[in-house]
């Protein structure tokens, strides 16, 4: 059995549907060798019949990377639970906080919130199928409930079945009236809660996540939990994750600047370029790179009118890269 360690839990990338691809877990991996990466919710069934190869398919060089899988049938995530072993994932995630309409209509995501007995036979099911770790991803509760009962139902459901750590989004979910885009900022953060709950189970690892925007809040969460999360400011200013090494875990940055790690992405895109994809299908994931640097704009730029056409190449990279002044890269010079 794998073992989850508090190390291996302290900084991670959110799961994110559309931007956590393939790609863009390669970029982030560049900057930071601790990172803990997800992939996109990838739902069981489409893990059981689908292109499994398209869906669970990583490089190497992503590890340690986990999947998220959605669902609320034991004995399909039992299957792909161990199918997504097989690929060689570093954890498996239970997604119990998306809150779209399209994950309510297939009865997981947030609304298992208001099933907590079910969520722990999921979880049992999980674990009774892999030897790697079976993870939670939650909301501290939907609708009307009232965050502290939700949240300890769920919580104290898992530990029973066997989860090995649990992340929590410290915000309800609204499943009607509001967007899940509205989802992510209208309802209010409430991390005294989380660090009540980790208070109360001290021995559980417990990340949080939500509304976390730089590397100074995420110290400030590692005073009171054993890890933090970020979604959107990780994947809009990526440029952070250059620190993350080396301000919380204590190591060298495996890469000086923004400026470098672009430069590291070269062979890569190059090879998928030649195995047929396009440019754009990586540097989506790069337009935020440069922030408040001379050329910043530019830059993101060039790449967003050009590196969709067709025959794209890195020489558009490297073009766009020649309009920005990396402050860092000029003060290490």
């Amino acid at each position: 059995m794998t073992r989850l360690t508090t190390r291996n839990l302290r900084f991670s990338v959110a799961p994110m549907m559309d931007w956590t691809d393939r790609h863009c877990r390669f970029f982030h991996r560049v900057m930071s060798r601790r990172a803990r990466l997800y992939t996109e919710m990838v739902t069981a069934p489409a893990v059981i019949h689908g292109p499994r190869d398209r869906l669970l398919g990583f490089a190497s060089e992503e590890q340690p990377v986990a999947v998220q899988l959605g669902g609320s049938d034991a004995w399909q995530l039992a299957e792909a639970t161990k199918i997504s072993e097989g690929f060689g994932y570093a954890e498996v995630n239970l997604n119990v906080g998306c809150p779209s309409d399209r994950v309510q209509d297939g009865r997981f995501g947030a609304c298992l919130m208001r099933e907590p007995a079910l969520v722990g036979e999921l979880v049992a099911a999980m674990k009774r199928s892999a030897s790697v770790p079976v993870t939670v991803k939650c909301r501290i509760g939907v609708d009307d409930q009232d965050p502290e009962v939700s949240l300890n139902a769920l919580v104290d459901t898992v530990v029973a079945a066997g989860a090995d750590a649990v992340i929590v989004h410290a915000r309800k979910a609204w499943l009607k009236g509001l967007s899940p885009k509205e989802n992510r900022d209208v309802p209010p953060l409430d991390y005294g809660l989380v660090y009540r709950l980790k208070a109360r189970l001290p021995k559980l690892p417990i990340t949080i996540n939500g509304g976390v925007v730089d590397l100074d809040q995420s110290e400030e969460h590692l005073r009171h939990l054993d890890g933090v999360m970020l979604g959107r400011a990780a994947y809009h200013n990526p440029g952070l994750m250059l620190d993350v090494d080396s301000r919380l875990f204590g190591e060298e940055n495996p890469v000086g600047n923004a400026s470098e790690a672009a430069e590291l992405m070269v062979p890569y895109i190059e090879r998928h370029i030649a195995e047929g994809g396009k440019l754009s299908n990586v540097t989506r994931h790069m337009l935020g790179l440069f922030q408040n640097v001379p050329g910043a704009r530019a830059y993101r730029r060039h790449l967003a009118e050009n590196a969709h056409k067709p025959g794209a190449g890195v020489q558009v990279l490297r073009e766009a890269l020649s309009m920005v002044r990396d402050e860092r890269a000029t003060e290490a010079a």
